[in-house]
């Protein structure tokens, strides 16, 4: 039994949404340029996209979790320190480390990656509209969550070396919590983030420990 309404639930959209305006548009164009550097290499664009994706998740816990969800689910502060520690890890492995080389690949995982970035920004939106859902009663890409956690694996997924394992963990975890309020809140768009993690997480097991074995031999 969830300490909260779906009204509720989409209450907090609408005043979060109509307060961080226009911030729903910074996020999108620094997604375009974290995609736009999958295609164009630059001396630093692996941690430029690793940047990006600390921004979103540092801004999700502290924002959207502390600052907002946590008025009707106190479960949102336990959420915020999630989000936070992985933002945190994100620029720590991504930025600081630079363990992250994001890039075209052939394979599945490639595909399926570009399948979850176009998802998070466009389809994810779109399919919210279509269920009666409009802005700003909606999650946005960016912003909120789900859909950060959906752009995440996708971004992943669109990786050349093997991934830090951690990098994982909180991605999977949201998923299916994230993704409940497919069933419990009537979220349809989150159908796909209650499957994204057990997608994500064994591709990606399976790529990088072909990609050892292969730099091995």
């Amino acid at each position: 039994m969830l300490p909260f309404t779906s009204e509720q639930f989409r209450s907090v959209f609408v005043d979060y949404n109509n307060s961080i305006w226009p911030a729903q548009i910074a996020a999108y164009l620094l997604g375009g340029i974290a995609v736009a550097l999958l295609y164009r290499k630059t001396p630093h664009g692996d941690r430029i996209i690793a940047g990006i994706l600390a921004m979103m998740w540092l801004w999700t816990g502290v924002g959207y979790h502390a600052l907002w969800f946590s008025s009707i689910n106190k479960a949102a502060y336990a959420f915020a320190v999630l989000f936070i520690l992985h933002g945190c890890y994100l620029l720590y492995a991504g930025v600081y480390r630079g363990l992250i080389g994001f890039g075209l690949r052939p394979g599945l995982p490639a595909v399926i990656g570009g399948a979850f970035v176009v998802y998070a920004a466009i389809f994810y939106p779109m399919i919210g509209v279509a269920a009666g859902h409009a802005y700003p009663a909606m999650p946005m890409f960016g912003v909120t969550p789900c859909p950060v956690v959906i752009l995440t694996f996708g971004l992943l997924l669109l990786t050349v070396r093997p991934v830090p394992r951690w990098l994982l963990v909180v991605p999977f975890i949201w998923s299916l919590i994230g993704g409940s309020a497919a069933i419990l809140l009537q979220v349809p768009q989150d159908w796909l983030l209650l499957v994204s993690g057990a997608i994500t997480v064994p591709l990606l097991v399976f790529r990088d420990r072909q990609t050892m074995e292969e730099g091995i031999a």
